[in-house]
């Protein structure tokens, strides 16, 4: 039967289960409306089953043809991500997902220099907290905060960055050492694989019992910070523009155990790395970074 199913048929039918008229149906695809009822009823005589209710000019889907229409839309989806997908590639068309508060703190700030640097290179970007799994084919690659742990994937170390306290320069006044931080309001970033109990430790210090604003995204705990709502511990790469603003300063650097660490990766499966797009980024990621891919 797969062999004689006609593709135009399976369209008609789509479209007009979808539009619940022959008439849009034959509009949408450009035919008439006897043609859309000519090639649903060859549809229905080759898989022997009748698929609408027809009462007048009016038609509604039956129990079959509800059945039939979610497979059918689903395997029309499929195509046109696979027609998508090979056409991305043909495109130079680059599917960049990223940790949130990389991609809101040092990538989308850089992306006028990506245009700049590869013309003809163009990016798709989605910033969320679930990573994806590269099954469904809807991304070429992951800028990825913690070290992936699914196998098969090639995961890039983006360098160490260095974790220290930030905060507002009116704040910085009050800190001369690091026990000043006993007295002041300190920001918790909730989802950071560095946390004040280990900046604490490393500077051999006890940590004080947790108090002071909480959030789960880096980009919004720097932000606190710039505002004057306490000291944030955070990277200095995230923070960059900040710094060099001068809205946010390390006070505590010269005296103090800074923490440095490997936290992103850029995460591909090894079939994209035929991607063209993909190879123009990674060698401009890490020529932005100061990194040498090894």
């Amino acid at each position: 039967m797969l062999r004689q199913l006609p593709l135009g048929a399976l369209r008609a039918f789509e479209a007009a289960a979808r539009t619940g008229s022959f008439r849009a149906a034959g509009e949408e695809l450009a035919i008439s409306a006897s043609a859309i009822s000519h090639a649903i009823r060859k549809l229905e005589d080759l898989i022997g089953a009748g698929l609408f209710e027809r009462e007048g000019r009016a038609v509604r889907l039956n129990a079959a043809g509800e059945t039939l229409l979610r497979h059918v839309a689903s395997g029309f989806e499929e195509l046109r991500h696979g027609l998508e997908v090979v056409s991305a590639r043909q495109m130079n068309l680059l599917r960049l997902h990223c940790a949130p508060s990389l991609a809101a703190q040092w990538l989308l700030p850089r992306l006028p220099r990506l245009i700049a640097d590869a013309p003809g290179l163009t990016v798709r970007l989605s910033a969320g907290t679930d990573y994806p799994k590269f099954h469904a084919d809807e991304f070429d690659a992951d800028i990825r905060y913690g070290r992936p742990r699914a196998e098969g994937l090639a995961a890039l170390p983006l360098g160490e960055e260095t974790v220290t306290p930030l905060c507002a320069p009116a704040l910085a006044a009050r800190l001369r050492t690091p026990a000043d931080l006993y007295d002041l309001e300190l920001i918790e970033s909730d989802n950071k694989q560095v946390r004040w109990t280990d900046w604490f430790a490393a500077n051999g210090l006890r940590a004080p019992s947790p108090r002071g604003s909480r959030f789960d995204r880096s980009f919004m705990a720097i932000a606190a910070a710039a505002d004057g709502l306490g000291v944030a511990l955070e990277s200095t790469r995230l923070a960059e523009r900040e710094l060099d603003a001068g809205r946010l300063v390390a006070p505590l650097r010269e005296c103090s155990v800074d923490i440095r660490y490997v936290g992103h990766f850029l995460v591909y499966p090894p079939r994209a790395r035929s991607n063209r797009a993909l190879r123009t980024f990674e060698t401009w990621l890490f020529a932005q970074l100061g990194l040498t891919r090894g």
